[in-house]
């Protein structure tokens, strides 16, 4: 069922890859695009491009309170809800829906890049991630990737930076 609160305009009208790669040309930022057999989990997605997974860039639709926002912490972390909700002064934290995340962004889960501002969504992001000199992320698809520096992604999205991760899990 189409959630009222989300509106029509939010969803994106142009290809969600053609839109990032516009605005990352027009800053003037370097990025590089890696086209790959579509993959469905983090761990895919590191194995795939050949990087860590502390550098994956996971992006999370939610819904704080009564506003959906994009949430993005480093794929080797896990969300901790109790931070999030004291860091953004919020009662209540849950995961969007498929069907939210659909409305809202056009996309499946796991397609989504970590830019908000591109479904007109606030951006938080864990501060774990600027550990990363670079980060991945698939790019409005599931079979393409970017590879960019932190500090690029940083100026031009602009996300609101707190801590809204537990720790790495200790590597096997």
């Amino acid at each position: 069922m189409a959630d009222p609160s989300i509106a029509p305009s939010q969803v994106p009208t142009a290809g969600v890859f053609a839109r990032l790669r516009e605005r990352l040309e027009a800053c003037g930022v370097p990025f590089q695009v890696l086209q790959h057999a579509p993959v469905f989990t983090s761990q895919q997605a590191a194995a795939v491009r050949g990087t860590s997974l502390a550098s994956g860039a996971k992006a999370l639709v939610c819904k704080a309170d009564s506003q959906f926002v994009m949430l993005v912490l480093p794929a080797d972390r896990k969300l901790a809800s109790k931070r999030v909700r004291q860091a953004a002064g919020v009662k209540s934290l849950r995961f969007a829906t498929t069907d939210e995340v659909a409305q809202l962004t056009g996309l499946a889960p796991g397609a989504i890049p970590p830019f908000g501002s591109l479904f007109g969504l606030p951006t938080w992001c864990d501060q774990a991630l600027a550990d990363q000199p670079q980060i991945n992320f698939n790019a409005g698809d599931h079979a393409i990737s970017i590879s960019m520096a932190f500090a690029d992604y940083q100026t031009v999205e602009q996300p609101q930076m707190g801590c809204y991760t537990e720790s790495a899990e200790p590597s096997s």
